[in-house]
């Protein structure tokens, strides 16, 4: 498997850094001297330079990563903190630059080699965390995927949820339209009642206004009958 590209940008840029903090020393050491340091003021701008466009070259391939899902966010995260170890180195390497007959204490401690043990760690160098430290490029990919596959996991198990959640919220819509559709009917079913409450409520009533009228015409009727017997009735 070809090798990570922005991991190679960024070993090409720690060697960069590397360079400039040698110049630097060998700049100094000839200052001492009373040495032509012409030479060397040029080579480290050229470095400077360099190692500028590097750093600006990882932003690029970094933010291009991260938005096309080709790395997770936490490799993410993790690249741009080794990236933000770089820019600082940068900016310590430039102002010791710029500082004239002065050697920071940084750059003699790490690259005198009189009294210095070998081996000794190396502050331009920047140190990988503890969870890939050590670890190739396949290695680290394997990493990646196995995070990519737990991610893929969660949100297996999210959409699951979110289907089920879908599901009641539609079988619950479903049963509030039915008790909508019972609600209407039993509506309606109590105004055609009530309609009908009213209609035989006025035919009692007309029914009843016709027996009273009955009434008093038989009554009526009597009399008459009565007052005509009487008047024909022999009085002897």
């Amino acid at each position: 498997m070809a090798p990570d590209p922005w991991f190679s940008a960024y070993d090409s840029t720690c060697q960069i850094a590397q360079q400039i903090a040698e110049k630097i020393q060998q700049r100094n050491q000839y200052e001492r001297n009373g040495e032509n340091t012409t030479k060397l003021t040029v080579t480290i701008r050229a470095l400077l330079q360099n190692l500028k466009e590097k750093i600006a070259l990882l932003k690029d391939l970094l933010l291009r990563a991260v938005s096309t899902h080709q790395i997770t966010q936490l490799e993410g995260d993790r690249r741009q903190n080794l990236l933000d170890d770089l820019v600082t180195r940068e900016r310590l390497l430039l102002a010791s630059f710029k500082n004239e007959g002065a050697e920071p204490d940084l750059i003699r401690s790490s690259l005198m080699t009189g009294g210095a043990k070998r081996g000794a760690s190396n502050p331009w160098l920047l140190e990988e965390p503890e969870e890939t430290r050590g670890l190739g490029f396949d290695e680290i990919r394997q990493q990646q995927q196995r995070i990519i596959q737990e991610q893929d996991a969660g949100l297996d198990a999210l959409s699951s949820i979110i289907s089920r959640q879908k599901q009641m919220g539609q079988e619950i819509g479903s049963e509030l339209d039915e008790q909508n559709e019972i609600i209407d009917d039993l509506a309606n079913l109590v105004e055609n009642t009530d309609e009908k409450l009213r209609t035989e409520t006025r035919r009692v009533t007309m029914v009843d206004r016709r027996s009273t009228s009955c009434g008093m015409i038989v009554v009526i009727l009597l009399l008459l009958v009565a007052i005509v017997v009487v008047a024909v009735w022999p009085t002897n």
